[in-house]
């Protein structure tokens, strides 16, 4: 018998997994940029690189767990999240977790600063850009591919 040729998945779940394999990757990258940042400069440049790089790596969660997200929605709810983390330092809570933990320390951070909210959201713009930079070139490689004879 000749081999059963497969179905190829219909093109929204292959955008799906193509949208999660590059927040994936975005993921990744950001951290290791944060990191590099981190242990490269000091001073406000590292600091509020590091804060505009966090509101990004939430954009990128928010893609991976979202896909069909649209850019300024993920950007929106990466902003809101990195806020909502930053008021929380307003109560003892961050502060106490983060003396207990390493991770709740990069995640959590322990002092509110006024000047972070700005920065995160620096990084929600930059994050939606991005994002709608890639959509935009996505959408013209799938209408090359479909007008192709």
């Amino acid at each position: 018998m000749p081999p059963v040729p497969r179905a190829r998945p219909p093109l929204s779940h292959r955008v799906s997994h193509r949208t999660r394999l590059l927040a994936a990757l975005a993921a990744l990258v950001t951290v290791a940029a944060g990191l590099t940042v981190r242990a490269v400069t000091g001073g406000w440049f590292g600091k509020y690189a590091g804060d505009a790089l966090y509101t990004v790596l939430v954009h990128a969660l928010v893609v991976l767990v979202w896909p069909r997200v649209t850019p300024v929605r993920a950007a929106i709810g990466a902003l809101a999240f990195s806020w909502a983390v930053e008021l929380a330092q307003l109560t003892p809570v961050p502060a106490a977790l983060s003396e207990a933990s390493v991770v709740a320390r990069l995640v959590l951070g322990s002092t509110f600063g006024a000047a972070d909210l700005v920065a995160y959201a620096a990084g929600a713009v930059l994050a939606a850009s991005a994002h709608t930079l890639v959509g935009h070139r996505s959408r013209q490689r799938r209408e090359r591919a479909s007008a192709a004879p």
